[in-house]
C-alpha cells in the first residue's frame, strides 16, 4: 500500500523549490479601453454594413412608371380591387387586372380603402 503525504508551506517558504511566484493579470486603463474596442468591433461593423447594404432597397425613379401611363380611381365603399377590375376592363381576366394593379401601386395585400386613390393600368384604363 501507498501512503501520501500532504504538507503545506508555511509562510516565506515555497512549496516546490521549481515553482515561481505567480501574479494576477493587471489591466491598465489603456489595456481595458483596447479590450472594450476589440469586443464591440464586430458589432460596429455589422452596424456599418447594415448600413451601407440598407442603401440598396430604396426605391428608385428608374422603376416608377411614365407619366401617362396610368390613371388614377378613387376606391368607394364596398369595393375590392375584384371590382374595379371588374369594372375597367370588362374583357380582360380579372385576376391579371389585379395583378398588375397592384405591382402598379406597391400594395403589400389586395385590400384597399374607401376614398384610397389607385393607379389603373394604361392598357386597362382605355377599355372603359
Amino acid at each position: 500500500m501507498t501512503a501520501i503525504g500532504i504538507t503545506t508551506p508555511s509562510f516565506g517558504t515555497r512549496a516546490f523549490a521549481g515553482e515561481r511566484h505567480r501574479t494576477r493579470l493587471r489591466l491598465t486603463v489603456r489595456g481595458r479601453r483596447v479590450l472594450a474596442s476589440l469586443a464591440a468591433l464586430p458589432a460596429v461593423i455589422a452596424i456599418a454594413l447594415a448600413l451601407v447594404s440598407g442603401g440598396t432597397a430604396l426605391a428608385s425613379r428608374e422603376d416608377g412608371a411614365v407619366a401617362g401611363s396610368f390613371e388614377t380611381v378613387t376606391v368607394s365603399h364596398g369595393d375590392s380591387l375584384w371590382s374595379i377590375a371588374e369594372a375597367v376592363a370588362p374583357q380582360a381576366d380579372p385576376r391579371d387586372v389585379v395583378d398588375a394593379i397592384v405591382r402598379l401601386n406597391a400594395l403589400d395585400g389586395v385590400t384597399v380603402q374607401a376614398g384610397q386613390s389607385i393607379a389603373i393600368p394604361a392598357e386597362y384604363a382605355s377599355q372603359r
